[in-house]
């Protein structure tokens, strides 16, 4: 009904009027309305399998690949399907030769109930098949000789029941007449009961003469309504009795019982009882059943002796509600009566309901919407009334729940949003229960697993990943890695790390590999040129679209004693440095000069000391250890040699040390005098300050400015050459690495080299103007230290030292 009401309003909107819209959509419910109807066929039976019924495709108006999109099945009422749908055709065929005799076998009509089911959008349309009964069954005597005991003294018009002949065949096809060879003493009498059954009766026509003849053999023959009509025999054999005035006379002519279908075996049923007021052989009466089906019989037991009918089987109210016995009693003059018992069974909750899975999605994505049909079942219970009325529930708190449909079918549908993560698949119990007196359940679990969807980002075990290395480490070294997880299954928990391209910054020196997240540092460091760098690192799943994760990976470069210290003051390779003034008159600790020098590390690595290595006069110096200041060690004597040779070693503190040296030349000078030290400290302070103080200023700036530039140059020179040898020692590696296409690493490595003096202070806390020679004898002033140098005379000093 569903598609034919599309295919309508399609033509609608093809048609473009709204008119012809309307009409059509009138004419839409109509076909739905009809489409909700049952489809109905029928189909002989002890057809060969696979028997042509009908034509499902052209009877709802589909074509077949319609069909075969919407999976469309067919499913019939009860446990075996007895029907199949050809989805490329539409053909609606038997599976097996059906018989109906077997599949109903106490029914006038037999009808089969099947339902089409149609998935998206989910449809079910319901069918009927009719079988129609074949004249495949010949009336059937239950004994193939029946015996009649007749008094010769019974008189004429007597009536003596037969047994029926059972035919399994129904309508037209089942026993239809009876007939009775010929003879001249009995007819047949044909009579049909209240419930439709027919059955015969011997009518005695002439007077039976014991003395003339004692048997009689009748041939009885029952013909069906078929074409051609089939027909079965029994011979009837009459003896005939001496004479016996009494019949036995039942109490009653019906027994009527109401029996619960669980009554056990050999529960009482009714106990008949017929009086024969003659004596002797001939007012023993004995019972049998006559005219009783073979089920019936099977079901029951009768005593001959005392008519007590017993339970002999299991009763089953949904087989049969009904059971009709004739008793007859007999004398032992062969006398005979009868009575019939009928036998109402009654419904007991004995059935639990059933449930039968018609469709089952087995795995849902995480995101579906609440309200997703999951599964579609029924569910059958074959008492009658409140017992076979039924609810179903599902055990425990679960995000689905049960929508009743039609016809007792539900559909399993989801509740409420599902997370995988959280739980990734249910184990649903369907319990279904009837509303009898004693309720009767059953159970049904349900399996459905829960797909993942990418709805997690990857995420870092660390927001900052902080890592260490040595300056001067080899290429590729690892110093670590990063980690990030995600709590999604599959291509979606797959994560892979790469480093964020940052705008503005050059190639980063680490490499992250894409699928473990190790950290590599691609080329040397220079703790003097870099000591810490941060890089972006994102972590992303395999998911569509992915979902992604940024962390910061900070590097941290520990300095190593790679740098040698140098010396700032004296020059190492100035012609100054070879020179300096000290008077004779110098007592201890006067000062010399200082020795000023730096190291590019850092920490300990930077620490200086200064010690004397070598001097012409041992003891007449010392430097001071954390100062490199030079001072005398002694008073100055007449015997110490005018010109003095000092070797400063310079060490740092790392492992292993390393140091530099400086030399430095001193003259022991007459030229200062105490008393030229006075007249210049009695001299007007005021002039000779102001000019002091500008003549330190000029030099200050001109040493300052000569100290920078020849910084600058040095450093130039140096990174020039070091540029020069690296080009030439420059050490290949392999190409495995170089062109590695893994995580973040170029393609081409590129080395720098840079020499930085780092943030090392220097101080000069020894500054000395260049005076002019003064005559000697002029005492120092008091608290003043002056030295007068001549570059010409430490020019020559030099010389001569060296």
């Amino acid at each position: 009904a569903g598609w034919l009401f599309w295919r309508v309003m399609a033509c609608g909107r093809r048609s473009g009027g709204s008119k012809r819209q309307v009409i059509l959509f009138i004419l839409c419910v109509c076909v739905c309305q009809n489409g909700a109807e049952t489809l109905r066929y029928s189909l002989a039976e002890e057809r060969e399998r696979d028997s042509f019924i009908a034509n499902i495709a052209n009877d709802l108006g589909v074509s077949p690949s319609q069909l075969a999109a919407r999976k469309a099945r067919v499913v019939s009422e009860g446990s075996e399907q007895l029907f199949r749908l050809n989805q490329n055709t539409g053909v609606l065929t038997a599976k097996e030769s059906l018989d109906r005799e077997e599949i109903c076998p106490q029914s006038d009509t037999c009808t089969l109930f099947f339902k089409i089911f149609f998935e998206n959008p989910l449809q079910l349309i319901r069918g009927e098949v009719e079988v129609h009964d074949v004249n495949d069954n010949s009336p059937q005597f239950p004994e193939k000789e029946m015996v009649l005991e007749i008094l010769e003294t019974t008189s004429l018009g007597s009536r003596f029941p037969l047994e029926s002949a059972q035919d399994k065949d129904v309508g037209s096809n089942g026993l239809q007449n009876y007939s009775l060879g010929s003879n001249s003493h009995f007819s047949l009498a044909l009579g049909t009961g209240k419930d439709g059954t027919k059955y015969v009766e011997l009518v005695l026509e002439r007077q039976l003469d014991r003395e003339e003849q004692r048997e009689l053999y009748l041939l009885l023959t029952a013909t069906d309504g078929g074409s051609p009509p089939r027909s079965g025999t029994a011979q009837v054999r009459i003896v005939v009795l001496d004479a016996n005035d009494n019949i036995p006379v039942f109490g009653r002519e019906v027994y009527e019982v109401r029996l619960a279908e669980n009554s056990p075996p050999e529960q009482l049923v009714v106990r008949v009882a017929a009086v024969d007021p003659d004596e002797g052989s001939y007012g023993n009466v004995r019972y049998a059943f006559t005219q009783t089906s073979e089920r019936s019989r099977q079901l029951f037991e009768l005593n001959p002796v005392t008519g007590e009918i017993r339970v002999a089987g299991n009763l089953d109210f949904e087989e049969a509600k009904n059971h009709k016995m004739v008793v007859k009693a007999t004398d032992g003059g062969g006398l005979s009566s009868h009575c019939k018992v009928q036998v109402e069974v009654l419904d007991v909750n004995d059935n639990a309901p059933e449930i039968a899975l018609t469709s089952l999605t087995a795995s849902i994505p995480e995101d579906a919407p609440p309200r997703t049909v999951v599964a579609l079942f029924s569910v059958r219970d074959r008492d009658s009334e409140d017992n076979g009325r039924t609810e179903c529930t599902i055990d425990g708190d679960l995000p689905f729940s049960l929508t009743p449909t039609f016809d007792n079918y539900y559909e399993l549908r989801t509740n409420a949003a599902l997370d995988r993560e959280g739980t990734a698949e249910y184990n649903i119990t369907i319990t279904a229960m009837d509303w009898g007196t004693t309720r009767l359940s059953s159970r049904e679990s349900i399996f459905v697993q829960i797909s993942d969807v990418n709805d997690n980002p990857p995420e870092f075990t660390q927001e900052i990943y902080t890592m260490s290395v040595t300056e001067n480490n080899s290429p590729m070294l690892r110093i670590g890695s990063v980690n990030a997880t995600d709590a999604d299954a599959g291509k979606n928990a797959r994560v892979r790390y790469a480093l964020v391209q940052q705008e503005g910054k050059g190639q980063p020196n680490v490499s992250v590999n894409s699928e473990n997240g190790e950290v590599y540092i691609l080329r040397p460091l220079d703790y003097e040129e870099v000591r810490a760098f941060e890089v972006m690192v994102r972590a992303a799943d395999g998911g569509s679209p992915p979902l992604s994760a940024q962390a910061v990976l900070r590097v941290m470069v520990r300095d190593e004693n790679d740098n040698a210290p140098v010396v700032l003051h004296p020059p190492p390779d100035s012609s100054a440095a070879a020179g300096e003034l000290v008077p004779r008159w110098a007592r201890e600790g006067y000062l010399v000069a200082k020795v000023v020098a730096v190291d590019a590390d850092a920490g300990q690595n930077a620490w200086l000391s200064y010690e004397l290595a070598k001097a012409t006069e041992p003891g007449l110096f010392r430097v001071g250890l954390h100062s490199g200041e030079v001072r005398t060690a002694r008073a100055v004597a007449e015997r110490d040699a005018p010109r003095q040779r000092l070797v400063v070693l310079v060490r740092d503190r790392g492992q292993p040390p390393r140091s530099a040296t400086v030399n430095l030349g001193i003259a022991l000078v007459d030229g200062f005098s105490d008393a030229h030290l006075r007249v210049s400290e009695e001299a007007p302070p005021t002039e000779a300050d102001g000019l002091l103080t500008l003549y330190l200023i000029v030099c200050l700036a001109c040493v300052s400015a000569l100290f920078l530039a020849t910084a600058v140059a040095t450093v130039v020179v140096r990174v020039r050459r070091a540029r020069q040898r690296e080009a030439e020692t420059l050490p290949t590696f392999p190409k495995a690495a170089t062109e590695s296409s893994a995580g973040s690493l170029p393609r081409s490595y590129v080395y720098d080299v840079c020499f930085a003096a780092g943030t090392v202070n220097s101080e000069f806390r020894f500054l000395r103007p260049l005076f002019p020679c003064f005559p000697a004898g002029l005492p120092p002033g008091p608290g003043e230290q002056r030295s007068s140098v001549c570059s010409q005379e430490v020019a020559s000093l030099g010389e001569e030292g060296d």
